[in-house]
């Protein structure tokens, strides 16, 4: 299909772009890679009159890792994540998340800001960054703030963002452990029907800390910090596993589509779930 007729702006810095949002408010949307909007605009479930585009904008484009924490910006691309290698040493959970996105074409012009600002509860990132507590830079004309991942979702693409705000950066406390992200799809390139995330601490063969998120089982990303808990003080046994799968199992709320019933969905959640801690803690 074709999109409805929308006038486009590529605006050379911050400024620019936060000026043509007050401008046009409800009726502008900004642009990042566009693999999530544009199809979207296509089939006319999004109607865009003003569309911006940040390509142009500078400073959103870079990788910083310092001691306790990365940065990234909005416009890096999951393949500047993947071929990131400092990234992979220090936040490896983060190459192996983007390599089960889409495919290499979509990898090359997607970003991870277009991929968390979304408010796709599909989008691999937003579970991610739950996972990893990550903080979320918003600009807007009120000035700079910082909203946790954790907070940021509210509904199927509804988030914390307000209309006059861009994100712009991501930042991710350094994780520690092992660490695993397991995706089921129909196919490549499919959303998943269920993908989980995992950061676990091993200390002495005992679990000292772990944090758990999963997607595309309910409106928004889901971080369960009963599924969590429910691992630490263990040895990661069956019993514990068990135990946590069920507090997730709790706290998702899917519904039937065209991946599938209820039930058939909340199975393949427990069999993701229960493959990603395994993985996570014979890696810790």
């Amino acid at each position: 299909m074709i999109p409805a007729a929308f006038e486009y702006y590529r605006p050379k810095d911050m400024a620019g772009v936060l000026s043509l949002l007050e401008e046009h408010g409800d009726d502008a949307r900004v642009m990042a890679g566009g693999h999530s909007l544009i199809p979207m605009m296509k089939l006319r479930m999004a109607e865009v009159p003003h569309l911006i585009d940040l390509q142009d904008v500078g400073g959103m484009s870079g990788i910083e890792i310092d001691a306790d924490s990365i940065r990234i910006g909005a416009m890096v691309t999951q393949a500047d994540i993947i071929d990131h290698a400092a990234l992979a040493d220090v936040a490896p959970i983060l190459r192996e998340a983007a390599l089960q996105i889409a495919d290499p074409q979509v990898r090359y012009m997607g970003t991870v800001g277009g991929n968390v600002a979304n408010g796709d509860p599909g989008n691999d990132m937003p579970g991610l960054m739950q996972c990893l507590d990550a903080q979320f830079t918003l600009v807007g004309s009120g000035g700079e703030r910082s909203v946790r991942a954790r907070a940021f979702y509210e509904a199927a693409y509804m988030t914390a963002r307000e209309d006059d705000e861009v994100l712009t950066a991501v930042t991710i406390p350094l994780p520690e452990g092992g660490y695993a992200y397991e995706k089921q799809k129909r196919k490549i390139g499919d959303y998943a029907t269920a993908a989980a995330a995992v950061q676990i601490v091993n200390d002495g063969g005992a679990c000292v800390a772990a944090s758990i998120a999963m997607t595309n089982l309910s409106d928004t990303p889901i971080y369960s910090e009963a599924a969590g808990t429910a691992l630490v003080g263990t040895s990661v046994d069956d019993a514990a596993i068990k135990t946590a799968v069920a507090a997730m199992l709790g706290d998702i709320d899917p519904s039937e589509d065209n991946r599938g019933p209820v039930a058939f969905k909340k199975h393949v959640a427990g069999v993701i779930l229960r493959r990603t801690i395994e993985r996570a803690w014979s890696r810790a």
